[in-house]
């Protein structure tokens, strides 16, 4: 369900903010799509001024760079090892951004945001 997004009511200060208008359709936030591992699934979402986001809802590949031959691949995913975004992630098989997984090639880490790009970067760790 989206969740309104806007100026609070409240000041820095504490004070009640007189609110001029109220709240418009366009400042509601996007549902969340937590990305998992599992077979292929992509979401298209209209954003505003007709342009198109892509979401990853679940996939069992990512674009794995081994930094020192400068090579990319697409692997398998295996697991999640560890998410920083939340403990609780590593058990629902959860990918963030900074969320390291285990890879056919290895253990890498994703640097690109699955629910933001429509795709997962990742990059090999040693």
């Amino acid at each position: 369900m989206p969740e309104w997004q806007g100026k609070s009511k409240r000041m820095r200060t504490g004070g009640r903010r007189k609110l001029v208008r109220k709240k418009r359709k366009f400042e509601i936030g996007g549902e969340k799509y937590p990305t998992i591992i599992g077979p292929k699934d992509h979401k298209k979402m209209r954003m505003r001024a007709d342009n198109q986001k892509i979401k990853v809802a679940a996939s069992d590949t990512a674009c794995v760079t081994n930094q020192k031959t400068k090579q990319t691949k697409i692997v398998k995913i295996q697991n999640v090892l560890e998410n920083p975004a939340n403990p609780h992630y590593v058990r629902r098989n959860i990918m963030t951004k900074g969320a390291i997984i285990e890879t056919e090639m290895g253990k890498a880490q994703v640097t690109s945001r699955p629910g933001q790009d429509g795709c997962i970067n990742a990059i090999l760790l040693d």
